[in-house]
C-alpha cells in the first residue's frame, strides 16, 4: 500500500494564501479588527500543521520549527513588540536550519546525504561497488560534503532574504490594521521570493550530484535508481 504524501497545493493555500488574504483584507475594525484578524490567519497553520501531523503521524525538526515561527510571529503582534522583532524572527528560522544543516557535515551523515544518497532511491549497493571498484569513494564523499555546505548555504540565503523583506514590508507598529497588512504582504512576497529560488538552488544541488554519480561511477540512470 503507497503511502499518501502531503499535498504542496494545500501546503501553499494554508500557509500562505488565506492567512494573506485574512490579514490583508479583514483586519479593518469593520471585519475582524487587527487581534481578530491575526488569530484566525495564524489559526490556519496552526490548524493546518496538526492536521497533517495526526494524519500521517509524522513530526520532525522542521515542522516544529514552523510551529514556533508562528506562535512568534502571534506574539509580536499580540504583545505589539517592536517589528524589529518580526525582521529577527524571520531571519532566525531557515537561519537555524542552516546551521544544522552545516553542523551535520560534521558527523557521519550529512543531510545531503541523508536526502540524496539513500536505498529508497539509489540502488546503493551498485553504486558503492563502482566507486570502489574504479577508486570514487573518496572523491565522492568530498562531492557530498561540498553539496552540503551549499545546501546550508542555501538556508543562508533564505535568511538573509527574509531580514531584507520583513524589515521593507513591516515598517507600522505591531498591533495596528497596518502592521497586518503588511504581513499578509510579507507572506505572500516571500514566497516567490524567497521559497522559488531557494527550490531552484536546491535543485541546483542535486542535479549536480546526480551528474557526479553518473560520472564517477559510468552507470546509466535506469542502473542508477532503485527498482523493485
Amino acid at each position: 500500500m503507497t503511502e499518501k504524501k502531503q499535498s504542496p497545493l494545500n501546503d501553499l493555500i494554508f500557509n500562505v494564501v488565506v492567512p494573506s488574504v485574512i490579514l490583508m483584507k479583514l483586519s479593518g475594525d469593520e471585519y475582524l479588527g487587527s487581534v481578530g484578524a491575526l488569530l484566525a490567519a495564524l489559526a490556519f497553520p496552526v490548524g493546518f500543521g496538526g492536521y497533517e501531523l495526526i494524519k500521517y503521524k509524522k513530526f520532525n525538526f522542521i515542522s516544529l520549527l514552523g510551529f514556533v515561527s508562528v506562535l512568534l510571529t502571534g506574539g509580536i503582534g499580540l504583545l505589539q513588540l517592536d517589528a524589529k522583532w518580526l525582521a529577527v524572527k524571520e531571519a532566525l528560522i531557515p537561519g537555524l536550519i542552516g546551521i544544522g544543516v552545516f553542523a551535520s557535515t560534521f558527523t557521519k551523515y550529512p543531510v545531503v546525504s541523508k536526502m540524496l544518497f539513500n536505498d529508497t532511491v539509489l540502488n546503493l549497493p551498485l553504486i558503492n561497488e563502482k566507486l570502489n571498484e574504479f577508486g570514487k569513494k573518496p572523491a565522492f564523499d568530498r562531492q557530498l560534503l561540498v553539496s552540503n555546505y551549499l545546501f546550508a548555504a542555501t538556508f543562508a540565503f533564505s535568511s538573509v532574504m527574509n531580514y531584507v523583506l520583513a524589515k521593507m514590508i513591516v515598517t507600522s507598529p505591531s498591533g495596528t490594521q497596518a502592521f497586518n497588512e503588511e504581513l499578509g504582504r510579507l507572506t505572500l512576497v516571500s514566497y516567490p521570493a524567497i521559497a522559488i529560488p531557494s527550490m531552484i538552488m536546491m535543485m541546483g544541488i542535486f542535479f549536480y550530484m546526480w551528474r557526479q554519480i553518473r560520472r564517477m561511477t559510468q552507470l546509466e540512470t535506469a542502473q542508477i535508481l532503485k527498482t523493485e
